[in-house]
C-alpha cells in the first residue's frame, strides 16, 4: 500500500491555529481602527502567528499597511441592471401601455407643458429684443401672440421673426421707392411749372413791346 502523505505544514497549521488561536482582542482593535464592524475584518489564515502578536493599534496598522488584515467590501446588490434599465427608459423603452399607471394629464400636465413652452418663447423674444434683431414694437406683438397659442415651438417663433423681418424691409423698401418717386415727380412738376411760368413771361413781355 501506499503511504498516505501528511497534510503540509502550513495549511494544517493556518486552519487548526484559527481554530484554537484568540484573536478577538486583534479584531476589536482591527474594527476600531478600519472604523467598521468586526464582522467586517479579515485576517489572513496564512499569518495568525504574526497577527496573534499584534496587541496595540500602531502594530495592527502596521498589518493593514502590509495586507495581512483588511475591510470586507460591503456586500450589496448590483446596481448594473437597475442602471441598464434606467438607461434604455432615457431612450424611451418600458413605457408602454402596461407600464402606464396614471392618465396621460397626471403624467404629464397641461400644464405644465404650457409654461415649459411660454418660458422658451418668451425667453427667446427677450434675447432677440437685447441683441436688437426686434424692436419693442415686435417683441410686443409677438409677446400677445405666444400667449395666444400662435407659435407650437422655438423654431416656429424663428420663422415667423424671419419672415415678418422680411417683410417689413420689402415695405420698407417698396415705401422708399415710393417716396423717391413722389420726390422725382414733385421736382418733375416744379420745373414743368417754372418753364410754363418762364413761357408765359416771355409772350407777356412780347406784346407789351
Amino acid at each position: 500500500m501506499c503511504p498516505i502523505s501528511a497534510p503540509t505544514a502550513t495549511a494544517f497549521v493556518s486552519h487548526d491555529y484559527l481554530r484554537w488561536a484568540n484573536l478577538t482582542t486583534q479584531k476589536r482593535l482591527a474594527a476600531s481602527v478600519l472604523k467598521c464592524g468586526e464582522r467586517k475584518v479579515w485576517l489572513d489564515p496564512n499569518e495568525v502567528t504574526e497577527i496573534a502578536q499584534a496587541n496595540s493599534r500602531q502594530n495592527i496598522r502596521k498589518l493593514v499597511k502590509s495586507g495581512l488584515i483588511f475591510k470586507k467590501p460591503e456586500a450589496a446588490a448590483s446596481r448594473f441592471r437597475a442602471r441598464e434599465h434606467a438607461a434604455a427608459k432615457r431612450l424611451g423603452r418600458h413605457g408602454g401601455h402596461g407600464r402606464r399607471k396614471g392618465t396621460a394629464e397626471a403624467r404629464m400636465p397641461t400644464s405644465v407643458l404650457w409654461m415649459r413652452r411660454m418660458r422658451v418663447l418668451r425667453s427667446l423674444l427677450r434675447k432677440y429684443r437685447e441683441q436688437g434683431k426686434i424692436d419693442r414694437h415686435m417683441y410686443h406683438e409677438l409677446y400677445l401672440k405666444s400667449k395666444g397659442n400662435v407659435f407650437k415651438n422655438k423654431r416656429v417663433l424663428m420663422e415667423y421673426i424671419h419672415k415678418a423681418k422680411t417683410e417689413q424691409a420689402r415695405v420698407k423698401l417698396l415705401n422708399d421707392q415710393a417716396e423717391a418717386q413722389r420726390q422725382r415727380n414733385k421736382a418733375a412738376r416744379e420745373r414743368r411749372a417754372q418753364r410754363v411760368a418762364a413761357k408765359r413771361e416771355a409772350i407777356i413781355s412780347g406784346d407789351q413791346e
